[in-house]
């Protein structure tokens, strides 16, 4: 048996481990350029080290888990401002309703159709995520306290859809 050169078989990963690397790189970008927010999508993938060995199924659930942590910020957000002296409790109220509804149907169904090869159930949950923060921004008087929010749930939620939808 021949031994290999430590040096040689070094290279060798590190030729291997870059072109991965580069191959999924272009795999996000080649799946951010069919949502309708390329920069955002980029940032959000790219922030999660388990972008760098998914592919686009494992993207959309990156993208559902984004929607779940940013359900939790807008939940609690919404829970400080109810306990507070504000005057718009009936609308805040309402956007608690449609936040937990995220988390508790949206976020699991979406997970689960990924997991399941369904991938059209994920999609319905990320455009209901969409119509959520979209009705609950509606729902106030002027601009709501949450406003931010509620524009990055949406935004969120359609770039998810979006690279859910190429699964189909």
């Amino acid at each position: 048996m021949t031994k290999m050169n430590p040096l040689a078989l070094a290279l060798a990963l590190a030729i291997i481990l870059c072109t991965i690397v580069s191959s999924n790189a272009n795999l996000i970008q080649q799946t951010c350029k069919q949502t309708p927010n390329y920069a955002n999508c980029i940032q959000y993938l790219k922030s999660d080290p388990r972008s760098s060995d998914a592919d686009v199924t494992g993207l959309a659930l990156i993208m559902v888990d984004i929607i779940k942590s940013k359900a939790n910020t807008a939940l609690n957000k919404i829970n400080q401002l109810i306990k507070g002296s504000h005057d718009q409790k009936e609308a805040l109220n309402s956007c608690a309703g449609r936040y937990r509804a995220i988390l508790v149907a949206d976020v699991p169904k979406s997970v689960a159709a990924l997991k399941q090869g369904d991938p059209k159930f994920a999609e319905d949950g990320a455009n209901d995520v969409a119509i959520e923060a979209t009705t609950c921004e509606n729902g106030f008087k002027g601009k709501s306290p949450i406003s931010d929010e509620n524009i990055d749930m949406h935004d969120v939620a359609v770039i998810t859809a979006a690279i859910v939808k190429q699964l189909l």
